[in-house]
């Protein structure tokens, strides 16, 4: 990472991902954003296997010149589920057309969720606990060590949704490839800022978006091959990088507008399973999430494409 000379604004984040395209364009606007610390990587299984999801996230490491951040491997499939996988979208590799040279380094020996664990044990308070794909590894360390709910700065998903859903009509894939996990760390008694569908699906790569990214060095060899591939763009509109809202999140709270609400996951629904139902009124519960319902998409991508710009000059 960039080294910075104040750490007085500087933002721990440790991030739990399923690379996937969306999540390595969230690594790659970390890596471009000074005034994060990114302090750890864990894997689990969801956009593609395992396997695959770590080798992205140490390819990445590298490519991002990440440095000497951990990435652990964690969990290879749901608690209770068969596996669910979108490589129909992300590409067998998991990253679209992208190409990426192999990783030198190897995988950090700990399991993932007690890097989770031992990470925001060491540092109380001061880690932001990112989760942008399936919740597995969330839910086994909220229940192996219930105080990384009071230990996390603050915790913040890429998931869910109020309104629709992308995998099935009610629910978003990261809570249908888990609907328990996702349940118990919803109900683990922090608060979750929800980042569902209803705010990512606004954060579209238009060509416009994509000219901008077309001209940074190294970096472009990432970025275009990965958005292109991930649907169709045009003037008007293309495929949402989800993952990244996330991390525009932790970097400026301000672009998305919040509300307290209480969710719920729906765990035995035959068609509604993985649902984030969303009570936005609740009488007789204190709301255990904020829930974003808009976000300002000039400011999001401004925000997003100076750091691409930043970091691609870094990487040349």
């Amino acid at each position: 990472m960039t080294s910075v000379t104040s750490t007085a604004s500087v933002t721990k984040v440790l991030i739990d991902c399923d690379p996937g395209i969306d999540d390595a364009l969230a690594l790659a606007l970390v890596a471009g954003s000074p005034s994060l610390d990114l302090v750890g990587v864990t894997t689990v299984a969801g956009n593609v296997d395992l396997e695959r999801t770590t080798a992205n996230a140490l390819a990445l490491r590298e490519f991002l010149d990440l440095g000497d951040v951990p990435v652990a491997a964690g969990s290879a499939g749901a608690l209770l589920r068969r596996d669910v996988r979108a490589a129909h979208v992300h590409g067998r590799s998991g990253l679209g057309d992208a190409e990426l040279p192999a990783p030198a380094r190897p995988a950090s020996p700990v399991h993932a969720v007690d890097l989770i664990i031992e990470t925001l044990w060491a540092a109380p308070g001061e880690i932001t606990l990112l989760a942008i794909g399936p919740l597995t590894n969330i839910a086994l360390a909220v229940r192996r060590e219930p105080r990384v709910v009071e230990w996390a700065r603050d915790f913040v998903i890429m998931g869910g949704t109020y309104t629709r859903g992308n995998h099935n009509p009610a629910a978003e894939f990261n809570m249908v490839a888990d609907p328990e996990a996702a349940s118990i760390v919803f109900d683990a008694g922090w608060t979750v800022t929800m980042l569902g569908l209803d705010v990512t699906l606004t954060a579209l790569v238009t060509t416009a978006v994509l000219d901008r990214m077309s001209d940074l060095g190294r970096l472009s060899a990432l970025l275009l091959p990965a958005t292109t591939s991930y649907g169709m763009v045009t003037a008007e509109g293309g495929p949402a990088i989800h993952d990244a809202c996330a991390v525009a999140y932790v970097l400026d709270p301000s672009l998305f507008t919040r509300v307290p609400a209480v969710v719920n996951v729906e765990t035995a629904g035959r068609y509604t399973s993985g649902m984030t139902v969303t009570d936005f009124a609740p009488r007789d519960r204190r709301p255990n999430a904020l829930v974003a319902t808009s976000l300002d998409v000039p400011r999001f991508w401004d925000l997003v494409l100076g750091a691409y710009t930043r970091l691609g000059e870094r990487l040349g």
